[in-house]
């Protein structure tokens, strides 16, 4: 039965997961690849677009766009890197941190409406399980 097919349980909670992220995140005038974008900005030392792009296997284009986009709404911003000046690295700007906290916290709840936290770390681990099955 269709219902019973992996690939298609996995697309249509991909799919619910991403509207109730929208509908969150909507008042913070950010998405869900925003959101993923500044996560993976303000997680470390500041990056240059190219190792923000390969951490969320995204293509080149795809993240100029995206940083093009933060950086309007005022959430990031491009400093030249001390080290190499021919390169950009981006920076939360004080929106961007703000925005990614309650991101964060926003998308924590929506996790937590889903499932229960025991559930989820079970879910989480099967995936990671079948992204590793997958790849090898």
């Amino acid at each position: 039965m269709l219902q019973d097919r992996l690939g298609y349980l996995l697309k249509h909670a991909q799919s619910a997961l991403a509207a109730h992220t929208a509908a969150a995140l909507e008042p913070l005038n950010i998405n869900g690849r925003e959101l993923a974008v500044l996560s993976v900005l303000g997680a470390a030392e500041p990056l240059a677009q190219q190792q923000a792009a390969t951490r969320l296997s995204v293509d080149r284009t795809t993240m100029v766009d995206l940083v093009d986009t933060l950086e309007r709404k005022g959430m990031v911003e491009r400093r030249s890197d001390p080290a190499d000046r021919r390169r950009n690295l981006v920076h939360l700007t004080p929106e961007g941190e703000k925005t990614l906290a309650e991101g964060n916290r926003r998308y924590q709840e929506i996790e937590r409406g889903l499932l229960t936290e025991s559930e989820a770390d079970d879910l989480k681990r099967l995936l990671r399980r079948l992204l590793a099955n997958a790849e090898s």
